[in-house]
């Protein structure tokens, strides 16, 4: 391996040389603590090593994820209310998920009640009591859950992808269940197998943060050691053969474009050839300088998305190819695919792209450890997945040994020498795929910010911090909706795109191919009110950072074919939200609540006018917002800003210095009010309210906050009633569109037909709730709590302060904000709450759409 891929390795040895201490009670159950003193948040996360393909003589019926519902409805000590509600108050967030081989429960919080995570979570997860109502309750929310995913084009193609695949292996069955054999199950056999498998010596428990050792090693003991060992009985997972031929399935849907996916069986995470196949996906098919991407999204302009994934969570995976295109161009998308394969074997893959793949990898485990929740997350699936807590250093030290004879040999062996599984979703009508037209403590989290005007109007925010090495930039400017002409919305979001592609020295390959050899990330950024560039490097790579974000954002060339082949992408976009029935709800929310105003339209804008957009349309948009007055440089990570603050200084001079307004408009009323009814081919139905609300500068902009956490989240009274009590939706809860001045507060949940008008009442009824000020002083303060947390567990990485500062600079909001933040989220009161209910959420001045069968 060259010596610049060894001073790669050298930085992952850093990141090692702390290692965590694992530990195994008496009664079987495995602990693992990673303290990093430097954070002041922590996540405590339950690895039970049981997932769908356990489930027995119940595959199929989804035991695994109906558990995963019913954990914390309930224990000898706890009501199941209580559980949300005691997360909350100590400012955390409570989660679970389930897969194939495990079901993980997680709760992120301040580092100082991580001993309450650990009991809140041991007491779930050994001691739940699974109450018969709640087991039927839970039952009619799963079925809308099962329902929301047969509406989902992405999981139907991939459900018909995995029973192609796996004729024998359990695999084949959906974590979720089947519908059929799902409905029939009865709580016996859940409690069941909750007590088979739910055993202290089938889980495990990671702690990762900034905890106090003792106390958690104490909590562990009380709350997790006095349960005993139980007998662990063996499940059978047959062996899936390799298929004998290539398998084909060609299905035809109510989806608006083509997706697909091609694969081939690999074998698991812990196999020698492991990390060669990874490398061989990452040059096939990561990324945009990848050898896929360019040649048939590039140059063949085949689709609009590809890439390539390897995917091996035990002992056999899947080698993945997926793709976006329009119906016309399937077949030679496939055939395409073939052609460059072979064409691959054929002529070999350079040593450079072996360099990249692995400096990106290198990358990939250091932004892992950006968060506790990920390094929790890491250690999980080294101690259940690969079953070695030090599966991490073997990887990489077998990713030393990959060369290009080796990506050579993987290629032969498992993709051009197995039989791949081909499973596509057409359109029914367009079904023409051969031929046709081409075309807690302290919250501050900026306390070593540095701020700096430039004479021309730009302004630098630079946050160090040397905790990883690691290095975010971040430019950030005004646009968006209100700055787009009329019949040119989508205009910004596009104009983002191009301008990390092709410069005036750069073509777009070559950007791609800079920035992705040295591991690093350079993205466009793109919203209702700003966009920019966002730019990821290790500190060694900051001048080519640097000069790639300067030519993007100062020498962007806007070609012809870049302009066609992103727009044709944004257009692929918007059909596929077409194909989602809470986006297409939402849409037309939006348009019948703002009529005129910008906010109508969402950041991607619309088909119709970016068909007849231009470049020139791009070009004259980005000479009006990329100037010196409306520039922000955010950048925050591993640097010295005595020595990086020159470069950044000099960059920002080359803005322009000329005049620049800022727009924003209020919104005082709904463009219309009234009651909306669109129909759909789904199963399920979703409901949206929609009530004026206030902007980022608003004075009740706070109050809105709390408002949305009271009515949102699994502890809301809200979804405690229409979920928990009645089993009316899957999910219900508010959320906002956001702009400067002004904005929409909405409600939406999902349904089953026939339930929408009870679903809307219940709204309505917490609606008045809180306009007669009937909340306890408890439940506001445990949402506030959770917000200030939230907080704080959301600026953990580089890129998310950076943004932060960036957004305040642009909004004028302060840029310290954390206890200007928490102070005004604490000052809302019983009283304010209910005067922002009465002023905003009037039924009479409402939107209401119902999106049904």
């Amino acid at each position: 391996m060259p010596s610049s891929a060894s001073s790669d390795f050298k930085l992952l040895q850093t990141l090692w040389r702390d290692a965590p201490t694992r530990r195994v009670l008496s009664n079987g159950l495995t602990v693992i603590l990673k303290r990093d003193p430097a954070t002041t948040v922590a996540s405590v996360q339950v690895w039970v090593k049981t997932g769908s393909i356990h489930e027995n003589e119940h595959l199929g019926a989804g035991l695994s994820h109906y558990l995963e519902h019913l954990l914390f409805k309930g224990t000898d000590r706890r009501a199941g209310r209580d559980i949300s509600a005691e997360v909350q108050v100590h400012g955390g967030y409570i989660n679970a998920y389930t897969s194939f081989e495990r079901t993980v429960y997680y709760i992120d919080i301040p580092a100082e009640h991580a001993p309450v995570a650990v009991d809140i979570l041991g007491d779930a997860v050994l001691n739940s009591t699974l109450p018969a109502a709640e087991v039927e309750r839970e039952k009619q929310v799963i079925l809308r859950e099962i329902d929301m995913g047969l509406d989902d084009p992405e999981q139907r193609l991939w459900q018909s992808l995995f029973e192609t695949v796996y004729q024998h292996h359990p695999y084949r069955q959906p974590v979720i269940g089947h519908r059929d054999v799902f409905e029939v199950v009865e709580r016996e056999a859940l409690v069941r197998y909750y007590r088979e498998r739910y055993v202290p010596n089938n889980i495990v428990m990671v702690v990762t943060g900034g905890f106090d050792e003792k106390a958690v090693n104490g909590a562990i003991e009380q709350h997790c050691g006095s349960k005993p060992r139980s007998r662990l009985g063996p499940i059978y997972l047959p062996h899936e053969p390799p298929a004998l031929t290539a398998r084909t399935q060609h299905l035809q849907d109510d989806v608006e474009i083509v997706r697909g996916a091609v694969v081939w069986t690999i074998p698991g995470l812990t196999h020698p050839d492991a990390a060669a196949i990874d490398v061989l996906a990452l040059v096939l098919g990561n990324g945009d300088s990848s050898i896929l991407w360019q040649s048939l999204r590039e140059h063949a302009r085949l689709v609009h998305s590809i890439d390539a994934t390897s995917w091996n969570p035990g002992e056999q995976g899947l080698f993945y190819l997926s793709f976006v295109c329009d119906p016309w161009q399937r077949d030679k998308t496939l055939k395409a695919i073939d052609r460059e394969l072979r064409g691959a074997l054929k002529k070999g893959l350079s040593a450079a792209a072996v360099r990249k793949a692995v400096r990106q990898l290198v990358v990939g485990e250091i932004n892992g450890r950006k968060t506790v929740a990920g390094q929790a997350s890491r250690l999980g699936v080294a101690e259940v997945v690969a079953g070695d807590m030090l599966y991490t250093q073997g990887y990489f030290e077998r990713l030393k040994a990959v060369t290009p004879a080796s990506l050579r040999r993987v290629l032969q062996t498992y993709l051009i020498g197995g039989n791949a599984a081909t499973v596509t979703l057409n359109p029914k009508d367009k079904e023409s795929t051969g031929g046709g037209a081409e075309a807690l403590g302290s919250t501050d989290s900026t306390t070593d910010l540095v701020r700096e005007a430039l004479p021309n109007g730009a302004r630098l925010l630079m946050q160090p911090d040397t905790g990883l090495p690691n290095l975010h930039l971040r430019l950030l400017c005004l646009g968006g909706a209100p700055f787009e002409e009329g019949g040119k919305r989508g205009a910004t979001a596009l104009m983002a795109t191009l301008l990390a592609r092709d410069t005036a020295k750069r073509s777009a390959a070559k950007v791609a191919s800079e920035i992705e050899s040295v591991g690093g990330s350079f993205s466009p950024v793109y919203g209702n009110n700003t966009f920019g560039l966002s730019v990821e490097v290790l500190p060694s790579d900051i001048d080519l950072a640097l000069d790639v974000m300067a030519e993007a954002a100062l020498k962007p060339a806007f070609t012809a074919e870049s302009f066609e082949i992103e727009r044709d992408g944004q257009v692929a976009d918007l059909q596929q939200d077409a194909d989602d029935i809470v986006t297409i709800g939402r849409k037309l929310l939006r348009k019948k609540f703002f009529g005129p105003h910008a906010l109508a339209v969402d950041a991607h804008g619309e088909e119709t006018d970016l068909k007849a957009m231009k470049p020139r349309d791009i070009v004259k948009l980005h000479r009006r917002l990329m100037v010196a007055p409306n520039v922000v440089l955010s950048v925050a990570g591993d640097f010295d800003p005595k020595k990086l603050a020159p470069k950044l200084r000099a960059m920002l001079r080359r803005f322009k210095r000329v005049p620049f307004t800022p727009m924003a408009e209020g919104i005082l009323a709904p463009a219309e009010a009234g009651d909306f009814v669109e129909q759909q081919p789904r199963q399920q139905a979703v409901v949206f309210q929609g009530y004026v609300g206030p902007g980022v500068r608003s004075e009740d902009f706070h109050v809105a906050e709390v408002a949305d956490e009271l009515f949102s989240g699994m502890s809301s009274r809200l979804f405690e009633r229409v979920r928990e009590e009645k089993g009316l939706a899957y999910y219900v809860r508010s959320s906002r569109v956001v702009g400067l001045e002004g904005g929409m507060f909405y409600f939406y949940a999902g349904t089953a037909p026939g339930k929408e008008m009870e679903v809307l009442h219940e709204v309505e009824e917490e609606i008045k709730w809180m306009a007669r000020g009937k909340m306890t002083k408890q439940e506001i303060t445990r949402c506030q709590t959770r917000l200030c947390a939230a907080r704080r567990m959301g600026l953990q990485s580089n890129g998310s302060r950076a943004m932060h500062v960036a957004l305040n600079e642009l909004y004028d909001q302060p840029l310290d904000d954390g206890s200007d933040y928490e102070a005004r989220i604490n000052q809302v009161t019983v009283k304010s709450l209910a005067e922002f209910a009465k002023n905003h959420l009037n039924r009479s001045a409402c939107t209401q759409v119902v999106v049904r069968p």
